[in-house]
């Protein structure tokens, strides 16, 4: 009885070795890596340069004060439609006269004396002239008749005529010179009017007003309240928002490979759908821009204008953020992969392949690239599963299995 008993307990611990160790050898073998992929498609693949850029307008006014002077408080609000030539945008107190000192006044007025004085002289002037005149005259109406009787000569008579013409012209000077000693005095005596003399009442001051130079909006108001300004000094921004486009500072390398004409998908602006633009200059002009790692780089502006009907861009403003696609490549018809499947292989590009549920190295050749997807030349055929993401963990001819989704 008892050796049976020894042979049914040897035998059941046996079975349970064999089932412990067939459970280890199965947990020790490697398992299916979980991967994500994508098909080898046939489509159309677009080549872009992509940056951010700017809308502003083509042409901005800047309005400034047209004197020296008080301003008014400024009602307008920055999006005020405004037509040129009517809409007043401000109105201006040209400044008072000057504040004259002890010394300053005192020399304005030794001025005006001598210009009194010089007043004086010139109208005593101008009676001599005249007196001499009307001599000359006399005596020509008295020797004409004694002329035509022989009496006198006709030298004395000539005499007579020049001595008239004579006092004619000394009075003219005379009078002249009478004119320019009365403006010298008129300017004397207004440099000593002060700004009490001169003010009659604030609300009897003739305003300047500053009219709109163009037909538009208005896209900053600089100066708003009341204020005393210097000439020249901004008062507001006036731009046309039909006339907007977008400027985009790219790397140089990157411009050279544009030109005038290529088309702009621009994306990320706010609206709905991507607008359509078109480059209309590439800036000859480049200059240095320092990037946010702190490295410098040459930089050259791209001007696009919008293709799209300006009903779909109207909300769009002077200083706006979008995102700019310049078309320098449209491929039709080509093979391609994400991008997000490539890596470096030695010198070569390269993917894996899900080739029945395993990893196989692939090297491939590549044609055109974008940000997403990229041409591919040689190496891989169509509707061939591409491995996406590949990590460390994937080898070649290691079992993977697909993720769900």
């Amino acid at each position: 009885m008892s050796v049976p008993n020894l042979s049914r307990r040897s035998l059941t611990i046996g079975g349970i070795v064999l089932v412990l160790v067939a459970l280890i050898s199965l947990s020790l073998q490697p398992q299916p890596v979980g991967v994500d992929v994508a098909q080898v498609t046939r489509g159309d693949l677009l080549v872009t340069i992509d940056d951010e850029g700017q809308t502003r307008l083509k042409d901005v006014y800047v309005v400034s004060a047209p004197v020296a002077g008080q301003v008014r408080r400024i009602d307008i609000e920055a999006g005020d439609s405004v037509i040129a030539g009517d809409t007043i945008l401000a109105l201006f107190e040209p400044s008072d006269p000057i504040m004259l000192d002890l010394r300053s006044r005192t020399e304005a007025e030794a001025i005006v004396k001598a210009a009194e004085a010089a007043v004086g002289l010139a109208e005593a002037e101008q009676s001599r002239a005249q007196a001499q005149l009307d001599y000359d005259r006399a005596e020509l109406q008295r020797a004409e008749p004694l002329a035509e009787r022989g009496t006198i000569s006709q030298a004395t008579l000539d005499q007579r005529q020049l001595s008239l013409r004579t006092a004619q012209a000394s009075l003219a000077q005379a009078t002249a010179n009478f004119r320019k000693v009365q403006a010298d005095l008129d300017s004397a005596r207004a440099s000593l009017i002060t700004s009490q003399e001169s003010e009659t009442g604030s609300d009897n001051k003739e305003l300047i007003p500053v009219r709109a130079p163009i037909s538009g909006r208005v896209l900053r108001v600089l100066q708003e309240s009341e204020g005393v300004l210097a000439a020249g000094t901004p008062l507001m921004e006036l731009g046309n928002p039909a006339e907007l486009e977008i400027v985009v500072d790219l790397l140089s390398t990157d411009a050279v490979k544009i030109s005038a004409g290529d088309r702009v998908i621009v994306d990320d602006w706010g609206g709905d759908k991507p607008l359509e633009g078109r480059v209309r200059l590439v800036e000859p002009f480049g200059f240095t821009k320092i990037s946010a790692l702190g490295i410098e780089e040459q930089r050259v502006n791209v001007i696009i204008d919008f293709v799209s009907p300006q009903t779909e861009w109207q909300n769009l403003g002077h200083g706006y953020r979008v995102e700019t696609l310049v078309v320098i490549q449209d491929q039709r018809d080509i093979l391609k992969i994400p991008v997000s499947a490539l890596f470096r292989s030695g010198e070569s590009w390269a993917v894996f392949v899900d080739d029945d549920s395993a990893a196989r190295l692939q090297l491939i050749t590549l044609g055109r690239r974008n940000t997403l997807e990229a041409e591919v030349a040689d190496g891989l055929s169509q509707d061939e599963a591409v491995i996406l993401h590949p990590s460390d963990a994937i080898l070649d001819g290691i079992a993977v299995v697909r993720r769900d989704g």
